[in-house]
């Protein structure tokens, strides 16, 4: 059996965990074995009806009064619980903040060694792992020895997509939980932003320093909006101060997957194109046809974005009317 830890959030299954769920499907496939899924704190019925959409045969469902938020040490050790009672081959969940936060708990409890961020995995005595290092700059081969694989799949390493719809099984699985699991608990939550935001928005308009000003951000932000997007920024731009750290796309700020980016004056270091690797397409606009976004993007404009984003609004506006 591959278990497949799935991330929800108000009743509803994460993009993070549909990516586990794809990942998991391709890797259950390779073991040979059947796919099943761990529901933590939450028995919804249209949580497990998503799951069956993307192949889980089986949804083991733990509930308990400390589940009833996130946690990572419950969740570690419900996780530890069901390998220990439900022994399958291999658990994986995406490697999110929480996957991977709440997989290295259970890994600890169990003292078992766990591989984060995997991009492909073959199963076998020894497992064949490549996974992403040094926050995307570079990918690792690594070999795994275990009695139990424990595993995350890079974000946004895989599309999600539904496989061969399933009608799953759903199992009850008793835990038992000391007290001290709930010392770290989610209890509130205040929303910062509402509609489409920056990991979620299909459209992405980025800027760079040379944008030129907080002030020229404004040409972005109709761009965006038209398209039905977000804005986001390099790291350069918020150390500029023109724009808040929530807003910056990078290694250190926010990974990015809309369907096409439009990076705006931006060099692509590094660091910002381990934010934006994983779009689909990238447009880039820039002066420089050397730059790194523009040699990496699918389309690039060489020219003033001053000029060019303006053009673009206009066109959109009269294609609209």
């Amino acid at each position: 059996m591959l278990l497949v830890v799935l991330e929800h959030e108000n009743g509803q299954l994460v993009e993070a965990a549909r990516e586990a769920l794809t990942f998991g499907r391709v890797l259950s496939e390779k073991m040979g074995e059947d796919l099943h899924a761990a529901l933590i704190g939450s028995g919804d019925d249209d949580i497990v009806e998503a799951a069956g959409q993307f192949g889980a045969e089986t949804v083991h469902v733990a509930t308990d009064d400390a589940l009833l938020d996130y946690g990572p040490d419950a969740y570690g050790s419900v996780i530890a619980q069901m390998i220990d009672e439900l022994e399958p081959e291999a658990v994986l969940a995406c490697g999110s903040d929480r996957g991977n936060e709440f997989m290295a708990q259970a890994a600890a409890r169990l003292d078992a060694p766990f591989v984060a961020n995997c991009l492909d995995v073959t199963p076998g005595d020894d497992w064949l792992i490549t996974r992403v290092q040094w926050g995307g700059s570079l990918l690792e081969d690594a070999s795994l020895e275990a009695d139990v694989a424990l595993l995350t799949c890079g974000l946004h390493a895989v599309a999600a997509e539904p496989g061969d719809e399933q009608d799953p099984d759903v199992e009850e699985f008793d835990v038992d939980l000391d007290e001290d699991v709930s010392i770290t608990m989610v209890k509130d939550r205040v929303v910062q932003s509402a509609g489409v935001t920056l990991p979620t928005a299909p459209v992405v308009c980025g800027g760079g320093r040379g944008v030129g000003s907080a002030d020229g951000f404004g040409q972005l932000e109709e761009l965006a909006s038209l398209l039905g997007g977000r804005v986001g920024c390099s790291r350069a731009v918020t150390n500029l101060g023109w724009r808040p750290h929530s807003d910056q796309v990078g290694q250190t700020g926010t990974r990015i997957a809309p369907e096409i980016y439009i990076a705006s004056g931006i060099s692509g270091a590094i660091q910002h194109w381990v934010g934006a690797m994983a779009s689909k397409h990238i447009l880039a606009i820039n002066i420089d046809r050397e730059a790194n976004m523009v040699t990496k993007a699918n389309w690039a404009v060489i020219g003033d974005l001053h000029e060019v984003i303006p053009a673009v609004v206009e066109e959109i506006k009269r294609r609209q009317s």
